[in-house]
This record gives C-alpha cells, structure tokens and sequence, in this order.
C-alpha cells in the first residue's frame, strides 16, 4: 500500500513540475520560421517582384491590373523601378533597368489544347484527353 502511495505522490509531483513549465514558453510547431516572416533586407524591388505575383485582374472596363506583393498595381504602373508594361490571363511583363522580366502565376502549369480546340490547364505530366478512352 505505502509503494502504491509513493507512486502516486511521485505522479502527481512530476505532472506538477510539467505544468509550472508554462504554456508560453514551449514553441508552436506549426508557426513558420522567422526567416520566412520577415523579407530580406537586402531584397531588390526586382527582386522582390520576381516572387510575388499573386493575381491578375483582366476589368471589363479599365486597366487590368495585377496584384503584385500584396499591392494592386495597374497597367503602366510601377512595382519599384520597373513599370507594367504587359498583362495576359496568367503572366505579366515588368520593364525596367535591367530588361524584361515575365512573372507568372503558376511556372510549372502548361496549357493543353484538347478534343474540339478547349484549353486544358494542367500541371506537366497530367496531361488529360477528352473523348475517346
């Protein structure tokens, strides 16, 4: 009975020390690092325009625009030094000091044209057939 009792006492002590640790200091797995938090501070305009188109905006009527780093930047706009000069369904072209450059939405994705002349977006290696099995 008095080793049932110790090992209870000796329980409950251990989940005491645990819990004094305190909620605020163990880290949250799922947080990104910080280094992907915070740009670089070296980071060029160009270069941070390289890696941030986010979307394309094609307006019935107006300029299109596009969404670039989280700012709305409007055709002939300008992303740092360079200016929008171009603007398609999935890529724009920004002209500055050292040449063009193409962002685009998704790089890897291609478009396919399929059974009856439909374009078919998709990943390489996906390719996908209408029609005939």
């Amino acid at each position: 009975m008095a080793g049932r009792l110790m090992s209870l006492i000796s329980a409950f002590l251990v989940a005491s020390a645990w819990a004094s640790v305190g909620h605020g200091q163990l880290a949250d797995p799922t947080r990104p690092p910080a280094a992907l938090l915070a740009p670089a501070p070296d980071a060029s305009a160009a270069e941070a325009a390289a890696s941030g188109l986010q979307s394309v905006i094609l307006r019935r009527q107006g300029k299109p625009a596009a969404l670039i780093n989280g700012e709305v930047v409007e055709l002939g706009g300008k992303v740092g030094e360079a200016r929008l000069v171009k603007i398609a369904e999935d890529a724009v072209v920004l002209r500055g000091p050292q040449g063009e450059e193409t962002l685009r939405l998704t790089p890897a994705a291609e478009k396919k044209v399929g059974a009856g002349g439909t374009v078919k977006k998709g990943a390489p290696g996906t390719d996908r057939k209408e029609g005939g099995r």
